[in-house]
């Protein structure tokens, strides 16, 4: 029984000590394309053989907080397109600003070689789809990672989280769905300043969690409905959203989740997407096709509950390593379409395009794990003006096109993968809980040696100015 107790001690020690090594190497500083001057956005940084790791931000600069353990390591820094920078953490300069050269394959040449290969945009996605079971981990792995939530209409932020997460995968081979679990470890900042029409949330959690007569807005006044009743409906209307298994087990985690019935990436990918082979590029020295994705002869749709959220075409683009097929990023838009989807998302959204998508991913062990997620919709939270409200002209305009809707945005940065199944065995073992939007503890030591996302100078500024008007705030 000790032996046990002393097994489970070490075990949580292990887990424990990518949180608070005592000893770490910050490096900082700002990337810059070579030719034109600007910034570069989502450049990775990563120490070499290890998930240490970060991205850029808008303004091209980042932070890495890199164990002492790792100094003599070599520090990459790179972006598809571009040549690689390499130097040992130690002897990165935090003061010399880092220029990065255009890196471009021949396209002619790569297509004219006689190795029998895919030659055609669709050709080479469906063979990265077969690739999928051999280049995504195909046993349980758990990731620790950084969570960036933030809603803001379009004059200010409204609401910001910023949480440390764990994400539980058994592998490919099984359904997110049964298998896949993400716990919200701590929170390092939370202010809240929405200005949510509850009614309309109370309305829509009503109509959709009861089968009692549908209701209307107009029939239900605010002195009928209890304050405890309104936090439910608020936060079911979060969670439906915005949680975080709309992330990971929904159908835009498209590598992921290609197995699921209906999935966007399943076997009717050729009906709802196109690709088109645009280029070969370098990244980190190995080849990567440059992929364009654009409409097919069918809509794409996401089946959510409650919410229509159909009638789209996709666009963007797709990345695959020339020599094993695997995916490295993806960018993927889902634009309204149909009629009735334009209709509504002009008139709810003032925009056509509702889904933006990024995901990138780092190759660990010969494995491409998930390495940052960026997520970004427009979240309805009012009905507009109503006819029989006595406000000016102005007020009007401003609560049909300012207050309606919310853009929301969720970043995800990866920094840790754990394999060790004895440590997943007992991570296992403790409750999980995936609400972002409860509140966690704070531990000013655990964030001091934990990786984060910086944010860009405009959102700071914004984010700097919703923390002093922000009723519920923490350090």
């Amino acid at each position: 029984m000790v032996i046990k107790y002393v097994k489970q001690y070490v075990i949580a020690i292990l887990i424990l000590s990518g949180y608070f090594g005592y000893s770490q190497t910050e490096v900082k500083n700002k990337i810059i394309d070579f030719a034109t001057l600007m910034p570069i956005e989502s450049a990775s940084i990563y120490v070499k053989n290890t998930t240490i790791g970060t991205v850029s931000n808008a303004d091209g600069k980042f932070v890495l907080q890199v164990p002492e353990e790792f100094t003599k390591d070599t520090l990459i820094i790179s972006s598809i397109g571009y040549k690689s920078f390499k130097v040992p953490v130690n002897e990165f300069d935090n003061a010399a600003e880092i220029y990065l050269e255009e890196d471009v394959a021949s396209l002619d040449e790569i297509v004219l070689i006689a190795e029998t290969r895919p030659k055609t945009g669709n050709d080479i996605v469906l063979k990265a789809i077969e690739k999928l079971e051999t280049n995504l981990p195909d046993s349980a792995y758990i990731q620790k990672g950084f969570l960036r939530h933030k809603e803001r209409n379009k004059v200010e932020f409204k609401w910001l989280i910023e949480s440390a997460i764990t994400v539980y995968d058994s592998g490919y081979g099984s359904e997110s769905k049964d298998h896949l679990k993400i716990n919200v470890d701590q929170m390092r900042k939370s202010y809240d300043l929405r200005d949510v029409d509850s009614i309309f949330s109370y309305v829509s959690y009503k109509n959709q969690t009861t089968r009692s007569r549908r209701l209307k807005t107009k029939d239900i006044k605010r002195s009928q409905v209890k304050t405890s009743q309104l936090v439910d409906a608020i936060k079911w209307n979060d969670n439906r959203v915005n949680g975080l298994q709309n992330i990971f087990q929904g159908k835009l985690n498209l590598l992921r989740n290609s197995n699921d019935a209906k999935a966007l990436f399943g076997d009717d990918i050729l009906e709802k997407h196109q690709f088109e082979l645009d280029t070969i590029l370098v990244d980190n020295d190995r080849k990567i096709y440059k992929i364009k994705i654009s409409e097919s002869t069918d809509f794409v749709g996401l089946g959510t509950k409650g919410i229509y959220n159909e009638g789209f075409v996709a666009n963007g683009w797709l990345y695959i390593y020339y020599d094993n097929y695997a995916i490295k990023k993806i960018e993927y838009e889902l634009v309204a379409a149909s009629a009735a989807q334009k209709d509504r998302s002009k008139r709810l959204f003032d925009t056509q395009v509702n889904h933006k998508l990024i995901i990138t991913y780092m190759e660990y062990e010969d494995k491409m794990y998930p390495n940052y997620i960026y997520y970004e919709t427009p979240k309805l939270v009012n009905v507009g003006f109503k006819a029989d409200e006595k406000i000016s002209d102005k007020e009007k305009e401003r609560y049909n096109k300012e207050e309606r809707f919310y853009y929301t945005v969720q970043e995800i940065l990866f920094s840790e993968i754990i394999l060790d199944k004895e440590i997943i065995k007992t991570a296992l073992q403790d409750k999980w809980d995936m609400d972002i939007f409860s509140p966690k503890p704070y531990n000013k030591a655990f964030w001091k040696n934990y990786n984060i996302l910086l944010e860009s100078e405009e959102d700071e500024k914004l984010i700097e100015d919703l923390s002093t008007r922000a009723s519920l705030f923490k350090d």
